[in-house]
């Protein structure tokens, strides 16, 4: 975690060339994919300060007379990011700069999952310039796990479990994070009595769980206490009919896949601008091929095609702390199975319906002007994503040209 953190200090930013005084700007000619499976190909977006007024094809907008019009022929625009598993910083002037840092990659918005205190929650309230927004679930719960992180509640009994969940919603935490997990082998793991009063004490207060799991059978348990999302796949084996059924009997319930590395070699030439050598000369040096993670990869690949294919209602999550991961993400879900199309509603739209994010996820008229300037188009190559002209940020370019620190 500390190298990545370190890692998103050197991140290096990239500008714009639309005027900072306009307040009416009216994007045209680009690829428009909206969010939610439409695309509109030659579309005009009017945005008018920190909102979208208009979005749709050149012909039926009527771009107000004196806007700023920025010919984006050949391009490609598309939501920004919403990744719903992430671990922030827990100290002030270190979250601003990870917020700031995925923005500069194309990210609007970061839940982060149960690691953080209390705090650090106003932070959640700040439309901070060039800043994603911060989600929290403030202290998660789990049973002991002597010489790990003592961050969340470690509760033993179902009475303990319901206090945890007592003292998060008075801090009006965003969602509640409980994990059910031996840690291979190690700890004892939230049992069903106890996990059961956590969901249950938590939607009597009109708050949502979410749940870190590895084991199948543990996921039937969950799901079977109405469990809200789940924080990852099933990592231990392929799924199996009963989960699937389990899983349609639940339409509202919601899966992050937060599929690990891949375990093939990647290029990371993308990288490259954004990071001192140093810091790209480690990536690289763990760049490497590995037979033992490209197996946990297909087991949960498998799953997550499977769910998908179930109609599962899915979103982006990455983990950790890198900036730059839902990139890596939508990859590694598009090589499972799922299309681009598919991977994008689930970064964007999908990301913000979980986050209960009015305003954004879709380019529409209404919505925050939160958008992705792409080079090239991302349905035809999900690494397109990657490929960033600009970000626009509550209708302000992203400064990509200077270094952040």
């Amino acid at each position: 975690m500390r190298r990545i953190a370190a890692f998103a200090a050197v991140v290096l930013l990239a500008g714009s060339a639309v005027p900072a005084s306009a307040k009416v700007v009216a994007y045209e000619g680009a690829r428009l994919i909206v969010g939610d499976g439409r695309v509109i190909e030659n579309a005009t977006l009017v945005v008018d300060g920190a909102k979208i007024a208009q979005a749709g094809a050149a012909g039926e907008v009527r771009v107000p007379a004196g806007a700023a019009r920025v010919n984006l022929s050949g391009k490609t625009l598309m939501p920004m990011i919403i990744d719903t598993h992430t671990h922030l910083s827990s100290k002030r002037e270190d979250l601003l700069r990870d917020l700031r840092a995925r923005a500069y990659f194309g990210v609007s918005a970061a839940l982060s999952l149960g690691l953080d205190g209390f705090a650090l929650l106003d932070v959640r309230k700040q439309a901070l310039p060039g800043a994603a927004r911060f989600f929290s679930a403030g202290r998660g719960i789990t049973m002991p796990e002597p010489g790990r992180t003592t961050a969340p509640f470690w509760v033993t009994s179902a009475a303990e479990g319901r206090k945890a969940v007592d003292e998060d919603a008075a801090h009006k935490v965003d969602i509640v994070k409980i994990w059910v997990d031996t840690r291979d082998g190690k700890y004892q793991k939230l049992s069903p009595e106890i996990y059961g009063a956590i969901i249950d004490e938590a939607h009597k207060r009109g708050l949502r769980v979410i749940a870190h799991l590895f084991d199948l059978e543990d996921a039937k348990g969950l799901v079977r206490a109405r469990i809200d999302a789940f924080a990852h796949g099933v990592r231990d084996k392929d799924i199996d009919d009963e989960f699937v059924a389990l899983w349609k009997a639940h339409p509202n319930l919601v899966l992050t896949p937060n599929l690990p590395d891949r375990g093939v070699k990647v290029d990371l030439g993308w990288l490259r601008p954004g990071l001192s050598p140093e810091e790209f000369a480690k990536l690289e040096k763990a760049n490497v091929d590995n037979p033992k993670a490209q197996a946990f990869y297909g087991i949960q690949a498998r799953n997550l095609a499977r769910l998908n294919a179930a109609g599962a209602r899915i979103v982006l999550g990455t983990d950790g702390n890198k900036p730059w991961g839902p990139h890596d993400e939508m990859q590694d879900m598009v090589v499972a199975g799922m299309t681009p199309a598919q991977v994008i509603v689930a970064a964007t739209r999908n990301g913000a319906e979980f986050l209960r994010i009015a305003d954004a996820g879709t380019l529409q008229a209404g919505k925050s002007g939160d958008f992705i300037v792409l080079d090239a188009n991302p349905l035809d190559d999900i690494s397109n994503t990657r490929r960033i002209s600009q970000v626009i940020l509550r209708g302000a370019s992203v400064d990509r040209s200077k270094p952040l620190f």
